[in-house]
């Protein structure tokens, strides 16, 4: 699965973002969608995931409330609109993508190019 994530930038603390994420491939919905985030020195940490029918979802604690994913099997895109950043949220935001019941630790995921998010204070 081809992935490309855009949105990042810069914005200041209690601003908001969304970013997008565009999967080129025949079966979107045959896959669970998510984003990760990783700072210098850290493991990449998975922020927010969704299952293939939009309705199954994860928000790691760090950012439940504040943070939402969706997605549109049409237009095979998966967004994250983030609202009330903060400046811990700073970090490369990357887009994966999963087969259906394989998790996010597969061999078989799929990983965008990250995109940069820098919350100012």
């Amino acid at each position: 699965v081809q992935l490309q994530a855009s949105g990042g930038g810069l914005v200041q603390a209690g601003g908001s973002l969304r970013l997008s994420c565009a999967a080129l491939v025949r079966t979107f919905n045959g896959y669970a969608m998510g984003w990760f985030r990783q700072t210098p020195g850290t493991e990449r940490e998975l922020v927010t995931s969704l299952d293939w029918n939009g309705v199954d979802s994860y928000y790691a604690d760090s950012v439940k409330g504040r943070f939402t994913i969706s997605r549109d099997n049409a237009k095979t895109t998966v967004y994250l609109q983030m609202n009330s950043l903060k400046p811990e949220d700073t970090a490369v935001y990357y887009c994966a993508a999963t087969p259906v019941g394989s998790g996010w630790t597969s061999q078989r995921l799929s990983w965008g190019r990250g995109t940069l998010v820098t919350v100012s204070s």
